[in-house]
């Protein structure tokens, strides 16, 4: 083709001088598209060549752990397959699903129409190792009414990879922080039929009935919204053998025959 070029920058200086007819030129111009047209032809086999092995090879859309594989040498396998070769699952970053009871959901729900970021820390089944820490990222559109439950989902980056597909994990979620609350023992706080109350150990070493009002109780641990003040003494052990006015021995904590603590 750069020589039929060349031919015809020639035949354009002749036919200006009349060297040559202008067939000739017209002639040159043909053969030169002609096999400018060949070489493309030429690269268009070679793009379909380039696009089969593109075809051989598969690449992920994703990062993460390929799984056992699907399919072994030798497998009949049809383009209607639904299984594929493998399963690649995306660990970083990684979401947790989880639900909270539906009387819950309001406190979520304010604190999300504020923009506020809530975090959500995920432990093991015993609730004792720390897996992640990710924040919250979705709310269900439904409650489940079989369960009274719904349905949120937190992103974790994973950096660790210490959570897993499928893996089962206990998620609390930080809805609210509250400051300078008195906090008692689970256990001190008792239900009769009309109140909620604790026993409170005077300074004489006698108990007294006290009305409470508990705002929320978390693990071992009630919070006081009303009917408490900061240092009073309450009867966690032996309470069921108390009335006011008892005399009770306050020990410290861990000490056998405890009778309260603070």
């Amino acid at each position: 083709m750069k020589n039929a070029q060349q031919d015809l920058q020639r035949y354009q200086v002749l036919i200006e001088q009349e060297a040559v007819p202008r067939q000739q030129l017209d002639a040159q111009a043909a053969t030169v598209q002609q096999l400018q047209a060949a070489l493309q032809s030429d690269q268009g086999q070679i793009d379909s060549a380039r696009l089969n092995l593109a075809y051989a090879r598969i690449t992920s859309p994703l990062t993460g752990r390929i799984g056992l594989r699907l399919v072994d040498p030798g497998n009949y396998v049809q383009t209607s397959d639904q299984s594929g070769l493998a399963v690649i699952t995306q660990r970083q970053p990684i979401a947790v699903v989880f639900t909270i009871p539906q009387d819950q959901l309001p406190r979520v729900l304010q604190q999300l129409d504020g923009n506020h970021r809530l975090d959500v820390d995920a432990y093991d089944r015993d609730l004792k190792t720390k897996l992640g820490s990710g924040t919250l990222s979705a709310v269900d559109s439904q409650i489940d009414p079989a369960t009274g439950t719904i349905k949120l989902k937190a992103t974790f980056p994973n950096q660790n990879e210490a959570l897993y597909p499928n893996q089962f994990v206990n998620a609390r979620l930080l809805v609210q922080t509250i400051r300078h609350a008195i906090l008692v023992p689970a256990a001190a706080v008792q239900r009769g039929p009309q109140n909620t109350f604790v026993y409170v150990v005077n300074s004489g070493g006698t108990v007294e009935s006290r009305d409470v009002i508990v705002s929320m109780t978390e693990n071992d641990e009630s919070v006081i919204a009303r009917g408490l003040s900061p240092g009073e003494v309450v009867v966690t052990d032996g309470v069921d053998r108390l009335q006011p006015g008892a005399r009770v021995a306050v020990r410290a904590a861990g000490t056998q025959g405890q009778k309260g603590s603070r």
